[in-house]
């Protein structure tokens, strides 16, 4: 069974800096795509970032990029996302996931789901 804990979320002011992690049991994290999704109140699951089984290449939803970076660490089995620059529009609940297809934008690309982590940015 595949389980999945998102943690490192909390309340921030705009321009600071979070990381959240991805802790994976169950199976090792390169047999997965694994994504990071984001949910705002009344709005519809939004893809953020996803990174690739071989822990290189990744992927990005415009508003985040240069912004937010995905990565790995196969010894922890987790994964990450480092979040710079956060803005008030970045508030939402972030939820990562695992894909044993290739992954996408969509969430119904993906198996498994941890039960997400809230993140606050205020103005």
């Amino acid at each position: 069974q595949v389980q999945l804990v998102e943690s490192g979320g909390g309340l921030v002011q705009a321009g600071a800096s979070l990381q959240l992690s991805c802790a994976v049991s169950g199976r090792t994290i390169s047999s997965f795509v694994i994504g990071w999704f984001r949910q705002a109140p009344e709005k519809e699951r939004e893809f953020i970032a996803s990174i690739r089984r071989n822990g290189i290449g990744a992927d990005y939803v415009d508003s985040v990029k240069g912004r937010f970076t995905i990565s790995r660490d196969t010894s922890k089995n987790t994964v990450y996302l480092q979040m710079n620059s956060l803005k008030p529009e970045d508030t939402a609940f972030y939820y990562c996931a695992t894909s044993d297809g290739g992954g996408g934008a969509r969430p119904e690309g993906y198996n498994f789901w941890g039960r997400g982590t809230q993140v606050t940015v205020s103005s």
